[in-house]
């Protein structure tokens, strides 16, 4: 009987990495590629740095057959002012995602984390600065139910900038 539920266990395991294996990356060349375009595309803004804002900016886009894409839904921000270079940084990304079994239109789920390298000097000023963005940030919260059946969750892409 052992043996019996250990050859099932093994069996329905390598159907599972088949499953997986045949899972490609929704963007053309992977992960790494993906990560590095929007380290290089997504350009922080000068009020950002000013402000030393940081947060995390969750954002729902729907890409077509071709790889356009063709609306954004902000599902979470921490502020606003977040969000701006994340939805530049998208569009600069289309034709570069793969639709999954040929399906007209897909919709996927990409978090960002912008924040900012912490200083060699000048600390508590840094501090002071970033406790002001926070005091004043304005969240955007999503208020309807979030379907992740019908879309795909990416990796979160981090985003580290340099204050002056």
């Amino acid at each position: 009987m052992k043996k019996l539920i250990i050859a099932a266990l093994l069996l329905s395991s390598s159907f599972y990495c088949k499953a997986q294996e045949d899972l490609a990356f929704p963007f053309q060349g992977g992960n790494p590629v993906m990560t590095r375009f929007f380290k290089d595309s997504l350009v922080v803004s000068q009020d950002i740095i000013s402000k030393k804002a940081a947060g995390v900016a969750v954002i729902k886009f729907t890409a077509d057959i071709k790889g356009n894409i063709q609306k954004f839904v902000i599902y979470y921000a921490d502020d606003y002012l977040l969000t701006i270079p994340v939805i530049e940084a998208l569009k600069k990304s289309t034709k570069k995602w793969i639709i999954p079994n040929k399906e007209k239109f897909h919709d996927f789920i990409i978090p960002f984390s912008i924040n900012f390298n912490n200083p060699a000097t000048g600390g508590a000023e840094v501090q002071k600065a970033a406790y002001e963005f926070y005091k004043r940030r304005r969240p955007i919260v999503a208020t309807d139910q979030i379907p992740l059946n019908a879309a795909t969750l990416l990796p979160t892409v981090v985003i580290k900038y340099d204050i002056q």
